[in-house]
């Protein structure tokens, strides 16, 4: 049998199910990878001293759909059985009463909560997390997810949750490799998260496979009926900002419709001109409401980092007349977008500016966020493997989550199986 951490969740459950695997088998398997790995990737912030245990109590013949799977959580989301610090010396000793509602959904499924994965502060400034991409452990995997999709990339976990208020979901997927899903705002529950910007914090998705994410998706209800047709037409996007875009970036794109002629359809599409200001809407949305969220910290003493004593203070000159003109202009641009888009299957635009760059910042969520702040489902498709991981995002209308991640399966050998972009990119 294969290495068993490098299982995704969907083929480690057939196994169970054949009598071929046990739970504790995958568990240990895990824990080796990590133990192994961990001293140089640095994705966990805690683990759980009793997950073998745990994995020993739960049958191969379990019905459960996660059953023996483990799972890591961002350590943004409370977990009754592990501490959850934010990344922050200020919540360094907290103990959560209660499971956040997106991790019950994990446990009740039979999942072990593995441990808890690295981020930036809140998810939002402050401290880095001091996760290395898989590839190149000089480089960032990415934040503020950071230790999530290291965790997956790297096979120490086949699932993991983490965030996205900007890129945080999708950005790491693109640096380390891994399938990923920013569903529609709203739709997984955010109780028991660390809200950093609530009308645009996201629970986002890790798993190994396409597969994977669909089964995650069934767990959580995340809607979009129908099948992709078997040749669907996709729109290729590279979005105002695309002169930020490296050259290995942009040669990914430039690629795309030859690497995906033999399945897709595809047209160049450019956003209208008026849907520019995407980016600054966002900023003004998330630096207000993260100002609100942050507002009680300057009264916590001298162990507040600076950044969030700027944003409580300034909130980056926004006003809150400001804010509410951007929540109306982002409406406009969502009908905008989906009447714009309704012809296609999909959107293909960059998931990130190019390959992760050395250090360990959280990385440029320019691509990201646009989409975010339309509360539109995003998942990343690998793309390139070498020198070192890029990928796409797929863009659809909200409420489309399982038909993307079932168009995204459909395309994603057309993009697995082709040659790696260029190989220039920016370390900065």
């Amino acid at each position: 049998m294969t290495d068993l951490s490098r299982l995704d969740a969907t083929t480690a459950r057939a196994l169970m199910r054949d009598g071929r695997l046990t739970p504790r088998e995958l568990t240990r398997a895990c824990l080796a990878r990590i133990a192994e790995r961990d001293g140089e990737i640095r994705a966990w912030l805690s683990l759980n001293p009793r997950a073998e245990a745990e994995a020993s109590a739960i049958a191969a013949s379990d019905p459960r759909p996660l059953a023996g799977i483990p799972v890591g959580i961002k350590d943004v989301i409370d977990t009754v059985d592990l501490p959850t610090t934010h990344n922050s010396p200020l919540y360094s000793t907290r103990r959560p009463a209660d499971d956040a509602p997106c991790v019950e959904i994990l446990r009740a499924a039979g999942a072990i909560i593995l441990g808890k994965t690295d981020t930036t502060e809140f998810a939002a400034a402050g401290r880095n997390a001091m996760t290395g991409c898989p590839a190149d452990p000089s480089r960032t995997s990415g934040g503020s997810s950071a230790g999530s999709a290291a965790a997956v990339a790297d096979f120490h976990v086949p699932l993991a949750l983490g965030t996205q208020t900007g890129g945080s979901t999708i950005r790491p997927a693109s640096f380390c490799g891994t399938p990923a899903i920013k569903p529609s705002w709203g739709l997984i529950s955010t109780e028991g998260v660390k809200l950093y910007a609530n009308s645009l914090d996201t629970v986002g998705l890790y798993a190994r496979s396409f597969d994977d994410l669909a089964l995650l998706g069934g767990l959580y209800g995340l809607p979009g009926a129908g099948e992709p047709p078997a040749r669907p037409t996709l729109a290729l996007c590279l979005t105002p900002y695309a002169d930020e875009l490296a050259p290995e970036a942009r040669a990914l794109m430039q690629s795309l419709p030859e690497r995906l002629a033999p399945v897709a359809d595809t047209e160049w599409l450019q956003l209208p001109a008026g849907m520019e200001d995407l980016d600054a809407l966002h900023r003004c949305v998330q630096m207000s409401e993260g100002a609100a969220a942050m507002r009680n910290l300057p009264l916590r003493g001298a162990l507040v980092h600076q950044a969030f004593l700027d944003r409580a203070n300034r909130s980056e000159g926004h006003t809150a007349r400001q804010m509410f003109e951007a929540y109306d202009r982002l409406a406009d641009h969502r009908r905008t977008f989906e009447t714009l888009t309704a012809p296609y299957d999909a959107v293909i635009a960059p998931a990130a500016p190019g390959f992760a760059p050395i250090g360990r910042s959280a990385g440029n969520p320019k691509f990201n966020a646009l989409w975010t702040a339309m509360q539109l489902p995003c998942i990343h498709v690998p793309a390139v493997s070498e020198p070192l991981p890029l990928g796409v995002q797929l863009v659809a209308a909200r409420a489309q989550d399982s038909r993307l991640i079932r168009l995204a399966a459909q395309i994603a050998p057309a993009l697995a199986f082709s040659p790696p972009a260029v190989t220039e990119g920016k370390d900065d």
